[in-house]
């Protein structure tokens, strides 16, 4: 019997898709956070949620290819802190618990998301 990846737990491509496609409304609008987005094109915001929809694929044990920069390039002097942090964990929480996510899952896809947050928060 094989082990079925997270990826596969979570529901594949479009079920991580449509955890994004909520995940990041809940954070532009965010009033803490929602600076991290101001001032970007249009396009620019539909490549950020495609790098991560691959990113969280592809961390997931999917069949996806992550070509986007590496965590620290990619945040460096954003000034995240531990406070936006916890904000966006909330959030992310908060989507998870939209789509029922399963507690293995969701406790297998957090653990995932916590080793980015040294490479991403630096104030």
């Amino acid at each position: 019997m094989t082990t079925k990846t997270l990826y596969e737990r979570l529901g594949g491509y479009d079920a991580i898709a449509a955890v994004v496609s909520d995940l990041l409304p809940r954070m532009r609008g965010d009033s803490e956070l929602g600076r991290f987005w101001q001032n970007r094109a249009e396009d620019s915001l539909k490549r950020s949620k495609q790098l991560l929809i691959d990113f969280l694929c592809s961390g997931a044990g999917g069949p996806v290819y992550y070509a986007g920069r590496d965590m620290i390039t990619s945040h460096k002097g954003l000034r995240i802190s531990d406070a936006d942090w916890r904000v966006f964990l909330k959030h992310l929480h908060a989507t998870l618990d939209t789509f029922k996510i399963p507690q293995a899952e969701r406790g297998e896809l957090v653990a995932f998301v916590e080793t980015t947050k040294a490479d991403m928060v630096e104030a």
